[in-house]
């Protein structure tokens, strides 16, 4: 993706000054709401390798599953986010896509945690 465009984890920033550096150039998101915003731009770039690295190893499952083709990421919105200490985080978030003509959104309290001052996706709850 051109670092010009439009970031698709919509902070309305370029990719290339957003979540472009987090898959490019290996450096670690610096807080929770900035690892979820690059893990959903990693889905909506195809980024499978993103994905399962940035995942908790205690949770990651083997694999990534594949979106189903002609699935179009619409936008993420960001509803809260919280931190119980410095190493252990919530974000709430809703993710839209459209396949088939039908509107989908996934709405989800994701749990993270910081390891090696890493932040990694453990798990989470659909709400």
């Amino acid at each position: 993706m051109p670092a010009t465009t439009p970031c698709p984890c919509g902070s309305a920033r370029p990719y290339g000054a957003c979540c472009g550096p987090y898959h490019a150039d290996d450096l670690p998101a610096p807080t929770a709401e900035a690892l979820m915003r690059s893990r959903y731009a990693a889905y909506a770039l195809g980024r499978h390798d993103y994905l399962l690295a940035t995942w908790h190893p205690d949770t990651r499952a083997a694999t990534v599953p594949p979106v189903e083709p002609g699935v179009r990421w619409l936008g993420l919105e960001i509803k809260r986010t919280a931190s119980t200490d410095a190493d252990h985080a919530t974000v709430e978030f809703v993710a839209r896509s459209k396949f088939g003509g039908r509107a989908h959104r996934l709405h989800e309290v994701s749990r993270f945690v910081r390891e090696g001052g890493r932040w990694y996706y453990r798990d989470g709850d659909l709400k």
